[in-house]
Parts: structure tokens; sequence; C-alpha cells
């Protein structure tokens, strides 16, 4: 084992990346060469490197590159053609914790023309220690050097600086004391922006629409809303928010890759250690977009996955979410390994675990039936404890509502429970059941629903069908609604169309419009009349009377009528 890892080791260092195709044996031989030599660590490049490099670029008519690490060491030799290189996969020098990679890439302009813009976005999105050009002269030696190196985020906002090109005799620049101060300085600014030490994953969030009307720049920015709000949930810390609106969407990136290279760099930039899109990426996207960057990189759908893994806490609920979590990775298993590897872990990784994830179709496909098996005999369980119900002749109130809306606190104040109360979303995820009694010796059932929100994910929908068909059973559903939400009508409308998709739009409701005294008395009564519905505050039993009256006439004296 030990010498296979040495000839796998070996074959790294001798191999020359990039264009080979149509060089000489003799060519290839030179530029193997490269690896052989080694840069003083106080060094840039040497006057020996750069003029070898210059010459074989001069005889080849190619650029020629090395990228040389913070040791002198020279993992990487690389060809291209007269305008360009291909800088290969950088795997192994990963960033971590980094904030720059620990590779300098030094490589020729075959007419000693200045940094391009390409090179200067290489430099952002790899992270380097620095870029340099050499120009070749056209008797071969080194002319004009041109160099540039990253900056700390700064009012500016420029990403990079250019040093001025002076000649290569001239070239002294300590890459130790330079790229370590340059490191400290980075830290120092980011630390000012939010703890370096806070743990959290560091999120650029991203909305990409299409150009319409204005009205889709609202509903853009009010999705964007609830995506930070989504964010905070699973306890991720919101860097900056990006929202791009081009005349047709790229089928490749989602967004233009222009942009998104932009969006990689700042993110890269402000310490970011993923990006999340409000819009739901298919498989390929994902692929394509961790191919530009080692960021993880998620949607809105698998956000919500995580933040569901986060509140399952009962056996129903923890299968229901490893069931989902596998139906929504499966076709992103047909990747890379290593651009899905990406995703594992922490933020969207969390729930199956990384094993799993990366096993094959088949493993994967086997648990989504084990779990669909588990899921049926929980199904008979709950069908179990609803006959019983039935049998004690108790009518079922079931509260559902948009995420946030305060349903777990009204359940609490009806029944003086304690049912799990956060300010985030999806924050009860389990059914709850209490019972409840009326003044005339009446009880009811009431039970507490997972949040609803829009555009849920299908498979997340699949997974809790069989949990949310408990709603059938209801004799009356308590639609809550968060009245101090400027969203409440697009929330509303969301509600009914999941209960549409139950089957349930027929069933009888109560609108309950909660958190009224975070508005207007005279708004609120206005707003709860023209939908038929009560106002009331969930924290204060006051505002309860209207409620309870409008219970006891629905369930019962109706019935006596």
């Amino acid at each position: 084992m030990r010498v296979n890892s040495y000839c796998h080791q070996e074959a790294l260092i001798t191999t020359v990346h990039g264009n080979t195709t149509g060089l000489k044996a003799g060519e290839i031989k030179k530029l193997e060469n490269i690896y052989r030599r080694k840069v003083p660590a106080h060094e840039f490049v040497t006057a020996e490197l750069g003029r070898y490099m210059t010459l074989i670029s001069r005889d080849i008519g190619r650029q020629v590159a090395v990228l040389i690490d913070r040791g002198g060491g020279i993992p990487f030799v690389i060809v291209g053609d007269k305008q360009e290189i291909t800088i290969p996969d950088l795997a192994d020098y990963s960033l971590g914790p980094k904030k720059l990679r620990g590779l300098r890439l030094v490589h020729t302009h075959l007419r000693e023309e200045p940094l391009t813009n390409d090179d200067l976005t290489d430099l952002a999105l790899l992270r380097l220690d620095a870029m340099c050009a050499l120009g070749v002269q056209p008797d071969g030696f080194p002319g004009r050097v041109y160099v540039a190196h990253l900056l700390p985020p700064n009012p500016e906002e420029k990403t990079w600086a250019l040093i001025p090109p002076f000649p290569f005799h001239q070239l002294d620049i300590d890459p130790v004391s330079f790229t370590e101060a340059l490191e400290d300085e980075m830290l120092r600014v980011q630390a000012e922006s939010f703890d370096v030490k806070d743990t959290r994953e560091k999120a650029i969030l991203i909305s990409v629409m299409p150009k319409r009307n204005k009205a889709v720049l609202a509903e853009q920015k009010e999705a964007m809303e609830e995506l930070v709000e989504l964010a905070r949930s699973a306890d991720v810390l919101v860097l900056e928010t990006v929202l791009q609106r081009p005349d047709k969407l790229s089928p490749k990136y989602l967004m233009g890759s222009g942009r998104l290279k932009d969006v990689i760099i700042t993110a890269l930039q402000k310490g970011a250690t993923m990006l999340i899109f409000d819009q739901e990426l298919t498989p390929s996207q994902i692929n394509n977009i961790t191919e530009m960057t080692e960021m993880k990189v998620i949607d809105r759908s698998q956000l919500i996955l995580d933040i569901f893994s986060r509140r399952a806490h009962s056996k129903d609920g923890k299968v229901q979410v490893e069931l989902a979590q596998l139906k929504y990775m499966l076709p992103r298993l047909m990747g890379k390994g290593t651009a899905m590897s990406r995703l594992m872990g922490g933020i969207g990784g969390r729930g199956p675990g990384e094993t799993k994830l990366e096993s094959d179709r088949r493993r994967v496909r086997d648990r989504i039936s084990q779990l669909e098996r588990a899921l049926g005999a929980l199904s008979a369980a709950r069908k179990q404890r609803k006959t019983r119900r039935a049998d004690a002749g108790l009518p079922i109130v079931s509260i559902v509502g948009y995420t946030n809306a305060g349903k777990s606190t009204l359940l609490n104040k009806l029944t003086q429970s304690d049912t799990i109360v956060e300010d985030k979303l999806f924050a009860t995820l389990d059914t709850a059941s209490r019972r409840l009694r009326f003044p005339r010796d009446h009880d009811v059932i009431i039970t507490d629903t997972v949040g609803f929100i829009r555009d849920l994910p299908a498979p997340l929908f699949a997974a809790f069908h069989a949990t949310l068909e408990e709603l059938a059973d209801a004799d009356l559903l308590m639609h809550v609604v968060d009245i101090s939400s400027p969203r409440f009508e697009e929330q509303m409308a969301s509600v009914e169309s999941i209960l549409q998709q139950l089957g349930l739009d027929d069933k009888e409701r109560i609108i309950v419009f909660n958190k009224a005294d975070l508005v207007d008395p005279d708004i609120a009564f206005s707003i709860a009349r023209r939908y038929e519905g009560i106002a009331l505050s969930a924290l204060d039993r006051k505002t309860f009377p209207p409620l309870m009256q409008e219970l006891e006439e629905r369930l019962w004296e109706r019935e006596e009528d």
C-alpha cells in the first residue's frame, strides 16, 4: 500500500498539466524538469526559474505557469496556449479556514501584456496568494513583471490591487512576510464584521427571477425576506443578500456565469462558507456551481429540509424527514463525487449523514423502501390513536397556518400546555394534541400541525402527507394568520393551496388573525370583518372570548339546533 501511494505521488509531481497536445517529447521533458527546482521560501521566484520559463515559453509559443507553495515547492507545472492557461483542480490545497490558498501563480505572457481579467478573476475565485505574469522578450529573457494580490474587504469594494509593472531583475517581494501580513489584515477586517470564532455557517443568499415587471421585483424582495428568516431558523449567519433579474434564466448556472463569479468572489471576500439560492436548483446546476467554488451550494428546499431535521423529535418526524432528505438527494447523487461531497456536513447535510448520501443509488433506494415501510407502520399506529379519540366522542379541532403564525403559542394559551415555542420558522414540527375544556363541561381535542410555507418542497409534502391526512378527521380547522405580516394575504393563499392539494378545501374552518396587538386595532378589526374571522393576540387570554364562543357555536350549539 505504501508503494502504491508513493507511485501515485511520483506521478503527480511529474505530470505537466494543461495543453500538451503537439509538444515534442523533449519539450515536455524540459517542462517536467521544472518540478525538480525549488524556490527559497523568502523568494517570490528565482532568477534562474524565471529565465527557464520564459525561454521554454518562447520556444514552444505557449504560456507556461507554475504554482508555488509557501515552502517554495512546485506542485503544479502548467502549459497553455498563446493567450491563456487553465488552472487544474486544487482540491489538495483546499482553503479551509484560511483566507488565502497558500499558492501563488507565476506564468508567462508572450507579448509582455498586463494581467488579463481572466487572470484577476482566477486570483479572486481561487484565493491565490498572488498572481504574477512574466513578460517574454524576443530573446527569450524575462521582461516586465506584473503582480496582483487580493485586498481585505474595504469601503471601495475593491477585490484586488495591481502593483505597477517593473523589470524582472527588480522583483524583490518576500512572499512569506507579504502573505502573513495580508492574511492578518483580512482577519482583522473580518473580525470587525462578525466574530471570527463564530462557528455558524455564513451565507450569501441569492434570488434569481426573470425580469418582467415591478410586481415581480416586489415578490422577489418578499421571498428574500422569508429566505432570510429560514436561514436564521437554521442558525445561519446571513452576510449579504443578492437579487438578480436577468432577461432569462441560465440553464447551466441559473444566473449568468459572470454575475455568479462576482457573487462567489464577494462571498469569499466576506468570509462566507455557503451560497443559498431561493430557487430550486437542478442537480446539474448544483454540479456546475460547485465546480466553480469550494463553498457549499444549497437551495431553499434543502435549507427547509435541514430545519425540519433539527426540529423533528418524534419517531414519526425523524422517519419522515430522513425519507424526504433521501428522496431529495437521490437525483443529486448522479453528479461528481467531489461536487456532491461539498453539500454534506452542517447545513444541508444533517439527518441521513454523509455515508448514506454518498453511497450508491441502489443502497439509497433500499433505505427509502425501508423508511416507507416504517412510515406505513407508524401510520397504522396513528389510525389506532385516532380511533380511540373518535370512540371517546370528542370533537377534534386542528390548527393550521403559515409557519411562525403563532399556532403553538395559541395552543399553549388555550390549553395551558407547554408546546415548544420559538420566534423561528418551523419551531414546531411534530404534531401535538391537547385537551381543551369549555365552561359548560364540553371537551375538545386541539391538534397543532407543522407550519405551512409557500412552495413546500415536493419530497417534504410527500413525506408529511400521512401526517397532514389527519386534518381530514378534524371536525373543524382553525386557520391561524399572522395579521402583523405584510405578506399575510399571500401566506393565507399558500395555506389554502396546500389544503386544496390535501382535498380539504371544503373543510369547515375558522380564520383566526393572531398578533392583533402588533397592528392598529381598527385595521385588525377591519381585516377580520372582511374575512369573517376573529382577531386576537395569542399572548393575551383576555382576547379569547370571541374565539371560544365561535368554537362552541360551531361544535355544539348548531348541532343542538
